[in-house]
């Protein structure tokens, strides 16, 4: 029997499910595996049993919560999809300013249910994670598939600097820049490193990292400690490692 999946979205832009759906050249065959209960970007068609539910976001208001939780009611395998719901993502800068200052900023006069961001397993338990931001759509087919078969679901566990060096890419700390790679989790295939750009740590901490060393590096090179930080809290996926980013 195929495996019934649903997708949901939360506080989010949606990429991830959009980088789900839009892989036209595997996407007939991959959801020949599924039954399709909930998903937006594939189906008007909504129904409350599903094995699996990809929840997509961060949680930033009430009436999410209470939906996150009959959510996990139904599903026998929830995975946090995506860095939003994965670690709280970009949404968690907001918790680093009071919460009627922002309201007042951005909707001056109105009343806003908010609540400040949290990731989705401090609401709910979390069976499986899926980072990236957005998520790379081979390694989400590749965990389904997995799921679907019953075989083992892994993410690597050595950092992005092991894939960009395998792309023979030039390491941004020779030129100049702080790149996160050193210390984040790979699968991405090092996409922004590759196109010049550093890495903020979507996919979260690699296994083992030496953050110390890390920090060393960016010191002895003399770079900007508001740019540590600014990177380290880009995603909120190093809130466990920022007390000690200086």
């Amino acid at each position: 029997m195929k495996l019934k999946i649903a997708s949901f979205d939360f506080t989010c832009c949606e990429g991830c499910q959009l980088q789900l759906t839009n892989r036209e050249s595997t996407l007939p065959d991959f959801l020949d595996l599924l039954d399709i209960r909930n998903f937006r970007e594939i189906s008007s068609e909504q129904h409350d049993d599903y094995d699996i539910a990809l929840i997509e976001g961060s949680i930033s208001r009430q009436d999410e919560v209470e939906r996150l939780l009959a959510i996990r009611q139904h599903a026998k395998i929830l995975v946090a999809f995506g860095t939003c719901a994965c670690f709280g993502g970009v949404n968690s800068l907001k918790n680093s300013f009071p919460v009627e200052e922002t309201i007042e900023e951005v909707y001056p006069g109105m009343k806003i249910d908010t609540l400040p961001v949290r990731k989705v397993s401090d609401i709910v338990k979390v069976d499986l994670s899926i980072p990236g931001c957005p998520v790379s759509k081979e390694e989400v087919e590749r965990i389904v598939v997995s799921l679907v078969t019953g075989s083992l679901v892994t993410l690597p566990q050595y950092p992005v600097c092991m894939e960009c060096k395998a792309a023979l890419d030039t390491c941004l700390f020779e030129l100049g820049e702080i790149c996160l790679g050193p210390i984040t989790r790979a699968g991405c295939n090092a996409v922004c490193p590759t196109g010049k750009t550093p890495c903020l740590g979507c996919r979260g901490a690699a296994e083992e990292i030496n953050m110390t060393a890390f920090l060393d590096l960016v010191h002895e090179r003399k770079l900007s400690k508001a740019d540590l930080k600014e990177k380290l809290a880009f995603y909120n996926a190093f809130e466990a490692f920022r007390s000690n980013e200086t």
